[in-house]
């Protein structure tokens, strides 16, 4: 298997580059064709995966994860979080983390030493933690559970089912219809999991997990795989003797796909995990914002409730801002930009985008009636760790520029709302 790491917007050729980079790798040529084949396959659904420049170069998008060709490539791909070169395992740590809190996913090991010692693409990551999961599962005990099994025997099991063996067929007569109990683990939940990891042991390539992949199958051997993945997901138990399942339940839902589709957050397909990054950093500026607003606070993701301008007969121009709070009467509206940004940079306007600020002067106008404050939010970096000046878009509607810190989560709070 080869192995190439790059970051988001990086450049792709099968030619010779300079040794050490991530934003300009070469790869395969079997791979490269297989990048321009996927990039049209995704372009037709909607999702730009990367860009062809020419015949020897692909620019990827802003999708983050780890792309796995047929001829055994894996690409992976992580954030774009400072300028010039980072390294892997900084970038790596920032991917991981945000997944971590965007997704809301329950992590075993979480600490700073787990995540410094893990060096493997962010898919090993994930497949790690499920696997964890699922070792302590089964060394508490799965759930058991009584099914009802209806079947032909050639004894009397259980209850025979009178109607069944009144139409039996002559030469059959022998053999019973009869319905009973099994108690067993053949239960939805298990059987999602048992999915999972028949998955997950076919994509590993980290040995500590394939071997544990392949321990825990033997385990849950006896268990049936689902056919009805989206029905077993609604038939998952939450009531309280299924308390200990909780935590594994997030981790089968993003391998099944449940969680990630592409249009949404990412898509698993094959051996490919992809996730957007303006959504990933979307939601985590959303969990970082709940964690941090006042009490009696509201949030509102994507509210769609004003429009841009009127006809006599329609409203036209849905205005979308990412989050809308309220507290006390008071609305407060807040984008969230996925770009590095340069403090310093006053003669470029700080790299700051003319039709960003259109669309939150339309917000303020419909949402807030031109009179309140908003917010951009940015990631921090290097060149831009303070918030910039507040910019005025008249006396009464003004808007702040923020850097959030992709560690801890924070920004300025003296912006917030009640602060």
């Amino acid at each position: 298997m080869n192995l190439v790491t790059v970051r988001e917007h990086a450049r792709l050729t099968t030619g010779p580059v300079p040794a050490g980079s991530l934003d300009v790798v070469s790869i395969p040529p079997s791979a490269f064709d297989w990048l321009c084949r996927e990039a049209q396959r995704h372009r037709s659904g909607g999702a730009a995966l990367v860009q062809v420049e020419d015949r020897r170069w692909l620019r990827l998008d802003n999708y983050v994860g780890v792309l796995e060709s047929p001829c055994g490539t894996r690409i992976e791909i992580l954030p774009k979080h400072v300028r010039g070169e980072a390294g892997v395992a900084e970038a790596r740590r920032v991917l991981v983390h945000m997944l971590r809190h965007s997704l809301r996913l329950p992590v075993r090991d979480s600490g700073p030493t787990a995540l410094q010692t893990f060096d493997g693409p962010v898919s090993e990551w994930i497949i790690q933690q499920f696997l964890a999961e699922l070792d302590g599962l089964v060394r508490r005990g799965l759930r058991f559970d009584y099914r009802l099994v209806e079947e032909e025997v050639r004894f009397l099991r259980g209850r025979l089912r009178v109607g069944q063996q009144a139409r039996q067929p002559a030469g059959r007569q022998h053999l019973f219809q009869v319905e009973h109990q099994v108690f067993d683990a053949n239960r939805p939940e298990n059987r999602l999991i048992a999915t999972a990891l028949r998955k997950v042991a076919g994509l590993t390539r980290e040995p500590g997990n394939w071997r544990l992949a392949h321990e825990l199958e033997h385990q849950l051997a006896a268990i049936d795989i689902s056919a009805d993945i989206p029905g077993d997901l609604r038939r998952w138990s939450n009531d309280r003797l299924m308390a200990r399942y909780a935590a594994i339940r997030p981790w089968c839902e993003l391998i099944l796909g449940n969680r990630n589709p592409l249009s949404a957050l990412g898509d698993w397909t094959g051996r490919s995990l992809l996730f957007p990054m303006e959504r990933v950093f979307e939601r985590y500026v959303e969990v970082c914002l709940r964690r941090r607003l006042p009490a009696g606070a509201t949030l509102k993701t994507q509210a769609a409730s004003e429009w841009l301008c009127r006809t006599p007969t329609r409203r036209m121009f849905q205005l979308k801002p990412d989050f809308v709070v309220e507290f006390k009467g008071e609305r407060f509206v807040v984008d969230a930009k996925w770009k590095l940004i340069d403090g310093a940079a006053f003669d470029s306007n700080y790299g700051l985008a003319q039709a960003d600020f259109y669309q939150l002067f339309a917000y303020g106008q419909c949402y807030l009636q031109g009179h309140g404050r908003m917010a951009l939010i940015y990631p921090m970096n290097p060149e831009f760790k303070v918030p910039l000046d507040r910019f005025s878009f008249n006396d009464q509607l003004m808007l702040d520029v923020l850097p959030l810190d992709l560690a801890s989560g924070r920004w300025a709070e003296d912006v917030l709302p009640g602060r």
